[in-house]
């Protein structure tokens, strides 16, 4: 019987181990999609209001 607890123990120790390191080396994720390219961050900032017309421009025409 204390061989049978011992070895869930360390089996859940384990799986908590691996749930941690998936959890932190998760890149974060903004807005719930992949990882996006330079000119899809860009227009989320121009949809939010973050940056105007002019320099939504800017960089679209430096990232092209």
């Amino acid at each position: 019987m204390g061989m049978l607890f011992m070895f869930l123990f360390w089996a859940a120790f384990i799986a908590l181990v691996v749930w941690v390191v998936k959890t932190v080396t998760r890149p974060r994720e903004a807005g719930g999609g992949g990882t996006q390219n330079p000119l899809d961050i860009a227009k989320n900032r121009y949809a939010r209001g973050e940056i105007g017309k002019e320099e939504f421009e800017q960089l679209k025409k430096d990232l092209a």
